[in-house]
Formats: C-alpha cells, structure tokens, sequence
C-alpha cells in the first residue's frame, strides 16, 4: 500500500536540511540521493563554456527529451546559429547503428551549415558509453572526411557527476584541446579555465600588464586564429579550481608551465599565490620592461599589490560592517569557489554569517572547514539539492520574525528603508532566503587577489542598500554568457 510522505514538514512546521558545521562530515555533510534543482540558472552550463571558442560549432547527439535543456540554452544566449542537435531514438540503440549515426549525423550539419565552422564540438552522452559505442573511430572518420576542421570530444554525461573528473572540469579541458602547438613567445602568457573574463582592475592583470606582458584569455578572442595565439604562451595561469586539470594537461601537451593563482580571501595565501606566480615568470617569461630580468620588477609590483591590497581591504571591511551591522549572512557555493573561505573571512571581520548553502566542501575549503569548526561551531550547512529544500522560502517565512527579533542592525542600517532580514550572497542563498537584498554574481566573477576581496565587499555594500527583483534575475541561465556571441 502506498503511504504519503510528507518531506519537509514536521508538526505543521516546515524544516529544512541543515548542520552545524561542528558536527559535519568533510567533504560530504549530507546525503546523495534524489535531487532537487532550485530555480537559480545564473551558473553556466556545457553550452555556455563550448561556446567561449570563436567561430566553433557545437553539435549535441543524445536522445530527444535530454536535448530540450540544452536547446533551450543556445536560444536563451542568442547563439542557435551555432549549435546543432541530433537525436537518438530507439532503433539506433536496437540496430547498434550509434557510430554511423553520430558520423552521418555530424556530416549532414556541416554540409548544410551556410559557413564551414573552423571547429566543431561534438557533444556525446551517457547512451553512448552505456552501449559501449566506438568513440575514437567515429572521430577517426570524421577527420577523415573533414580535414579541414578540427574536432574535440565534449560530453553531456550526467553519471560521470560522482566520481573522475566532473562534466565542468572536462568541459574546460576540452576548450584548449583544439590549440595547436606554435613557438613559444617568451613575453606572452595566458589565463585559462575561467568562464567570466579577468576583471581589468584585478591584481592578476595588474601585475601581468606591470611587467609588460602580453595576455591572452579565451574570453578575449573574437575569432579562431585569435583564440590559437594563446598556444604561443609562456605560462598559463588558472585561478578556478576546476580549471586545474585541464591546464596541466594543456601545459605538458604544449611544453609550457602551468600556475595555479588560487581564488582566496586569506592575505597570505593571495600573497603566497602571487609569489609562486612571479617565480615562475621570472623563470620563464623575459619583456623589455626590464633588462636585467623581470624579477626585480615583478618584486615591486608584488610589493605594491600586497600594501596597496590590505589598505584597500582593511577600508572596505570597516565601511561594510558599518554600513550592515549584524545583519545575517547567508553564501552559498554558486557564488564563489571558496564559500567557507568567505565565510571564514566575514566571520573574522565581525560579521553576522549564520548560513553557508553547499552539497559538498571542496579541497581548497579543507582548512576553513576545520577553522570554523574550532572558532564558529553553530554556523549552519544547507544543501541546495536535498528534496526538502524545496519547502525552504516556507522555512524562511515562518522563521523572518525570529531572525529579525534576533538581529541587532547599526544605526546607519536601521535608518535605510526596506533594510534586509538577510542579505544572501549568491543566487541560491538568495532563492532559499527569499530576499531581494542579494549579490548578484557567479563563479567569482572574474575576480581574484585582493580584489576579490574589496569587490565582494562593494557588492555587499551595494545589495543591502538596493534591492532588486531576485525572482525575475535568477532564472536568466549563464549569467555574463554574453561574452559568448560573437
């Protein structure tokens, strides 16, 4: 007999997942099992991130009801004219056809595309390693009849989510796959891995540009013979954790070094991050900027970054908290690599974070994870994915009076109209919080250095003074993907 059950209600009272991060296991603190999808769409998905290569051409073969997502993703970012489905329908699976499917599928598009792309991405699925379909041979072939465009190897494979490398670390491997080997320019380097552009005020650019740099980012290249000057690189620098793999792989492939600079809002792991890459500048780049060798220069600029970065930092942490007093905090892990690493810092500052959303803690979060056990025990742990966070805004409601019983807002906050119960970091928390009052931004936003800091600040700054209609905001998908079309 089937029995109704009732996830996320407790005696009339709606409850979510949560957990004390003293009492949370590293790195999975809840569950896997059926997956809920909040609304929030700002984060960019295998569509997006294809179409970061200029003039490249994507063609997506899986069956007919897993193309509509993706479909719909090309038409929202205005690029349909790049992009291409073909469909795999039952006898195909039953005629064990998949290969000449795939072959005569992808030759039909091209030969019917008004332009020959210089690149295509195919795009295979998870029916496709189910039925142990022949993937080398099916590009075999098609470099064979296309020799003309290169062919990369890109996947739509919802079961590789759980363990190896994730679609997102593969999907920004497979975007430099196409570089072809070229001399290596001494005075170039390249940031790769990101799906935002490097902001032009961040510490990275200042100190590349400082010494004279060239920099080349795939976020720049408006055609396909910009994008394969970034194989001329020196050094490739990556700053999103899963951007790692894939620049190593491109590094050991082209014979360069790889850097990673990572995201951090420690002052002394930027500091060391920052050193590490002017080592290896040093070490492998040479501009005119400096005759006798780059490293006295990149020496000063380092200096400069670092003094001139916790001034500026210092200022927007004593101008924040001013500005929002105790008003509760709430990340979540869209927003930033880093979460708790944010957390940890904002915490550390005297700042009233009370909830972080995540599914797991990555890697790069283990030690704030284990600093906020010891020094913040009752921080809380959402998942984003449970069932139950479904009934979250219905949690959020019923507990708004107790929250703002609780909060102790500054004067300065006290005297602004419509001031947030809480001020949410990120399209979930947003979502979940059911507030206005949010930062708008994905996946650090082309952030990094000191800046990452000064800027989350002035983003906090400017969410609690203006709200914004966060219902309408967090359905737009790939949030800045219009960098894409070209």
């Amino acid at each position: 007999m089937l029995k109704k059950i009732d996830l996320g209600k407790n005696n009339n009272k709606t409850v979510i997942p949560g957990v004390r991060i003293a009492d949370a296991d590293f790195p999975a603190p809840f569950r896997s099992g059926l997956e809920y999808s909040s609304p929030a769409r700002g984060t960019w998905n295998i569509v997006h991130t294809g179409m970061l290569i200029p003039e490249a051409h994507e063609i997506f073969v899986c069956a007919a009801g897993c193309l509509r997502g993706v479909v719909l993703t090309a038409a929202e970012m205005g690029a349909s004219d790049r992009f291409s489905t073909v469909a795999v329908r039952e006898n195909n699976l039953l005629d064990g056809d998949m290969e000449d499917l795939v072959v005569d599928g992808v030759t039909d598009i091209i030969n019917k595309l008004p332009a020959r792309p210089p690149a295509v991405l195919v795009y295979t699925s998870c029916v496709h390693h189910f039925t142990g379909v022949d993937l080398d041979m099916i590009y075999e072939r098609l470099r064979e009849r296309f020799p003309d465009i290169d062919f990369t190897d890109c996947y739509m494979n919802p079961i590789m989510r759980k363990s190896g490398l994730t679609p997102d670390q593969l999907m920004r491997s497979r975007l430099y796959t196409l570089l072809k080997k070229r001399p290596a320019d001494r005075s170039a380097a390249a940031i790769v891995g990101n799906d935002l552009p490097t902001r032009k005020d961040s510490d990275l650019i200042k100190l590349l540009e400082g010494a004279g740099l060239k920099v080349h980012e795939i976020t720049s290249c408006r055609s396909y013979e910009e994008y394969q000057e970034m194989a001329e690189s020196a050094v490739f620098i990556s700053n999103y954790p899963d951007a790692v793999t894939g620049a190593d792989m491109l590094a050991e492939r082209l014979g360069a070094v790889h850097c990673h600079l990572p995201y951090s809002f420690d002052y002394d792991e930027i500091d060391e991050g920052f050193r590490q890459l002017a080592d290896l500048l040093a070490a492998n780049c040479e501009t005119a900027e400096s005759d006798s060798g780059l490293r006295p220069l990149l020496g000063s600029l380092l200096e400069e970054i670092r003094s001139g970065g916790r001034e500026a930092c210092g200022r927007a942490y004593e101008e924040t908290l001013k500005l929002i007093g105790d008003t509760p905090l709430a990340i979540d892990y869209t927003y930033c690599p880093r979460p708790l690493g944010l957390a940890r810092a904002l915490l550390d500052h005297g700042f009233n974070v009370q909830r972080v959303y995540l599914d797991g803690i990555p890697a790069a979060d283990k030690k704030d994870f284990e600093y906020l056990r010891n020094n913040y025990p009752e921080l809380m742990l959402h998942p984003t994915v449970h069932t139950a966070m479904r009934f979250a805004q219905t949690a959020t409601e019923q507990g708004a009076a107790l929250i703002s019983s609780g909060s102790q807002q500054s004067s300065a906050a006290s005297d602004i109209e419509d001031a947030p119960l809480v001020l949410a970091i990120g399209q979930k928390a947003a979502h979940f919080e059911n507030t206005d009052h949010f930062v708008n931004l994905v996946e650090g936003g082309g952030m990094n250095g000191y800046e990452a800091v000064t800027g989350t600040l002035g983003l906090m700054r400017e969410a609690f003074l203006h709200s914004k209609p966060m219902r309408e905001l967090i359905q737009v998908k790939g949030l800045g993907c219009e960098v894409c079309v070209r």
